[in-house]
Parts: structure tokens; C-alpha cells; sequence
């Protein structure tokens, strides 16, 4: 291996691809393994049932979010509705995501009043510096994801 190879996979092993999805699941599951066992012969209930039409079954049958659509409020609707136990009441936690504000991107990091991310976020975790330079608050945001399809410019990503 020529030594542009080994950097060019290394680069390509700590970034991410644009365009590559991001796997969130529901945020009712006890382990990742579940849904390769149990989603593939399901009759995606947790998608039907989905207040918010957020869930979305992937290629290989098993769920994920996908914020591009929506958010999520935690209404159980998924995991009360879920035949094979994969999502549950009793292993209810945030969405396994985070969130960041991509400055370069951010239509008020760059002098233009907006509030668009902020207007939709119930817990208030979009706190700005005066009226310009928002920012996600880790303590408050539950991950829900209600910013990140609002943001007229994209700059709301999520990381892994």
C-alpha cells in the first residue's frame, strides 16, 4: 500500500461521507442486535403507528429516524404498537442523536434575524446570544429533532 492510499482510507474511515445516512433508531430499544433478529419478517407497525411520520423502514427492514420529515415527541405510539418487543415502554430513553449548529451555515451567525430552529423547540435548548448566534443547549435539548427539518439553511446537523 502506496503511503496516499493509507491516508486517503484513514481520512475516509474518520469522515463522513456526504450524503451517507445517518442511523438513529426509535428511542425504545434495549440493544442494536434486536432489530436485525426480530424487524426482518415485522409488519413495520412502529412505522404505521408513528404520529409524526418520522420512521422510516430502511432496505434491510429494520427502523430509523429520519428528521428530514419531522421530529419525534415521544408519544410511544412505536413502541406500543411493536409485535415483536424490539421497541418498549420499559427501555424509553432520548433519541440516540446529537445536535450542533453548523456556523458556517447558520443564517444568524451571519448577521440575518432568524428563528426558525428556536420557535419549534419546546424545551427551549436553542438559547442565542442577543438576537444573533444560536446555540444548542446539551442540558435541555431532548433530541428530538423539530429543528432540524425547520432550518431554512441546513446548519442544523446531527453528529455522531
Amino acid at each position: 500500500m502506496e503511503r496516499r492510499e493509507l491516508f486517503s482510507s484513514l481520512a475516509n474511515s474518520f469522515s463522513k461521507k456526504e450524503g451517507q445516512e445517518s442511523i438513529i433508531r426509535p428511542p425504545y430499544y434495549k440493544d442494536l442486535d434486536s432489530f436485525y433478529k426480530e424487524c426482518l419478517d415485522c409488519d413495520n407497525q412502529c412505522a404505521t403507528f408513528c404520529e409524526e411520520n418520522i420512521i422510516v423502514i430502511k432496505e434491510d427492514k429494520t427502523p430509523i429516524l429520519d428528521f428530514s420529515l419531522g421530529g419525534c415527541t415521544y408519544c410511544d405510539a412505536c413502541a406500543n404498537n411493536c409485535p415483536k418487543e424490539v421497541l418498549s415502554l420499559e427501555n424509553k430513553k432520548r433519541v440516540n442523536a446529537k445536535f450542533e449548529i453548523d456556523i458556517l451555515k447558520c443564517m444568524s451567525w451571519h448577521q440575518t434575524m432568524c428563528f426558525s430552529c428556536k420557535d419549534p423547540c419546546l424545551d427551549d435548548a436553542i438559547k442565542f446570544l442577543g438576537v444573533f448566534r444560536p446555540s444548542i443547549d446539551e442540558n435541555l435539548c431532548t433530541n428530538c429533532g423539530f429543528c432540524v427539518n425547520i432550518c431554512p439553511s441546513n446548519a442544523i446537523k446531527i453528529v455522531d
